[in-house]
């Protein structure tokens, strides 16, 4: 694995990216408890990668990163930036006492959000498409993916002290 095919925008976006976002994280008054913030950066991670992988590698293949279809430093460092991006939909989430109400329209509003930072990416060229994929083709995949991190963190809130008072307080359900 090289580190990167050339070092230019779209590395030293890369890294912006990761400095703001990280930055949020530790910057934001700490609403969870420390295994719950972790448990929402390791499923943000985790659940990014597998969707980018199932679209974005293997026969499919409808985008690459960075400067090349092989995996090398900067598109590590891209994937890193789906752990912060979780972690703010559940910390706002919660600020925002999502309930059954106004859950659709909160996953509709992250799924654009998430489409949003897709058509940045590919200003910057992190990302380009391939084989037709288009930027519109994403928002179902983010309106899927948001809605399991919504249930999962329901799930984990309903079965775990999750934020960092100890105090469940009641959200409408």
């Amino acid at each position: 694995m090289s580190l990167w095919e050339s070092f230019d925008k779209n590395e030293i976006s890369i890294l912006l990216f990761v400095v703001v976002g990280y930055a949020f994280l530790f910057l934001l008054p700490k609403k969870f408890t420390r295994e719950i913030t972790l448990l929402f950066l390791l499923w943000g991670f985790t659940i990014g990668v597998l969707f980018d992988f199932t679209i974005g590698g293997g026969l499919v293949d409808f985008f690459k990163l960075n400067d090349s279809n092989g995996y090398r430093l900067f598109d590590f460092l891209y994937y890193l930036l789906f752990a912060p991006f979780s972690y703010l939909f559940i910390y706002f989430y919660e600020s925002f006492r999502i309930n059954k109400k106004t859950f659709i329209w909160y996953i509709v509003a992250w799924a654009g959000i998430g489409v949003g930072m897709q058509w940045v990416f590919t200003l910057v060229e992190i990302v380009q498409f391939q084989k037709g994929y288009k930027i519109p083709f994403s928002f179902p995949i983010f309106l899927m993916t948001q809605t399991i991190t919504g249930l999962y963190y329901e799930f984990v809130f309903s079965r775990f002290k999750v934020l960092k008072s100890g105090l469940k307080k009641p959200r409408g359900y």
